[in-house]
């Protein structure tokens, strides 16, 4: 029955709830002293993402302290470049840095999807984990970055302002552009089948880049890998629900990408107007999204007007409480009881 459904779950299947589900983007990470403690003793970020011990622990921290009706799995979706070949390493204070694929032998020199499994096997171990130590009410979000975002870090080797090496790449050599979009396409449907199989009972496709894609091209490179992705999990898992968060998109991207992707719901970003989502988007998917992550730094009353202003702007339809990007280093853990108080309450 609908009732001893989790609250993600009802709302991912369309159900209308009093209180919306709620849980945060990065909610394991940096702003957490639990967490600083936990990757001290794991050494750097990496090392984290591989032991499954540790890398449990760090998502269950929030679950323990805040009780989010969801826990998302500790990792990066730069895992799946370094399984198929790519050298991956992370620049303290800067961010992740790889080699780079701008050609065809490049292209050639990435492995076989099939064999991804021999260094992404502890994340599925992690997975397990979490299926067996979370708390029944809390919905398991396993997840992977879509192909555009993961293609623009692999071509530039790092992020970038606008995404404008693999924009170029596009124009310069479309064949070899299109080939990685394909090879990553397929190894995330891999990775994240694999997931599944491993307990996640929701994931989640990260398109962090995608408001960089202009008119065809979000269609091309956002909307239509999405939607092999989903079709390509649901013909394996059928049962399996999906969130799309295509980052940055207009009001018609968002809209498209839902119609054509066949997402249980979309994430927005905090750009999007709350009464736009309610009116349009809710009519045709549940929405996740999309409070200010900077106002768990400045807290305030603001923090508990906006919570409060998001929620009862979608009361009306499905609604996932959630940020509008991930939680950053710097916010006041604090707050986020604040917030999750004005959502409660």
């Amino acid at each position: 029955m609908k009732t001893k459904e989790k609250l993600i779950i009802r709302a991912l299947n369309g159900e209308t709830l009093n209180t919306p589900p709620i849980w945060m983007m990065r909610q394991a990470g940096r702003y957490l002293p639990e967490y600083k403690a936990t990757r001290s003793i794991a050494g750097d970020f990496l090392s984290l993402c591989y032991n499954p011990e540790l890398a449990t622990e760090v998502t269950l921290q929030p679950i323990r302290r805040y009780g989010f009706d969801a826990a998302i799995l500790f990792a990066d979706i730069l895992l799946i470049p370094q399984a198929l070949g790519a050298k991956l390493w992370f620049v303290t204070g800067e961010g992740p840095r790889l080699s780079t694929i701008t050609s065809q032998k490049d292209l050639d020199s990435l492995g076989q999807v099939g064999d991804i499994d021999a260094v992404l096997s502890p994340i599925y171990k992690t997975v397990q984990n979490l299926s067996r130590e979370l708390p029944e009410k809390t919905t398991l979000i396993g997840f992977a970055g879509a192909p555009w975002t993961v293609a623009t870090y692999m071509i530039a080797g790092r992020g970038t302002p606008d995404q404008r090496p693999a924009l170029d790449l596009i124009k310069s050599q479309p064949k070899i552009f299109d080939a990685l979009i394909d090879k990553i396409t397929d190894a995330t449907i891999h990775y994240m089948s694999r997931q599944i199989d491993a307990g996640a009972e929701v994931v989640k496709i990260f398109d962090s880049w995608a408001g960089s894609l202009k008119g065809n091209l979000f269609d091309r490179y956002s909307t239509i890998p999405a939607k092999k992705i989903v079709s390509e999990l649901r013909e394996r898992h059928p049962n399996i629900k999906i969130i799309g968060f295509p980052r940055g998109a207009t009001n018609e991207g968002y809209i498209n990408y839902a119609n054509e992707t066949g997402v249980d719901c979309v994430a927005i970003d905090s750009s999007v107007d709350i009464q736009w989502a309610a009116d349009y988007l809710q009519k045709i998917t549940c929405v996740q999204g999309n409070l200010d992550q900077s106002l768990l730094v400045s807290g305030g009353e603001k923090l508990t007007s906006e919570s409060k202003r998001i929620v009862e702007a979608l009361s009306k339809g499905p609604h996932i409480f959630n940020l509008g990007h991930g939680i950053t280093p710097d916010a006041d853990p604090e707050n986020v009881t604040k917030m999750i108080h004005a959502v409660r309450s």
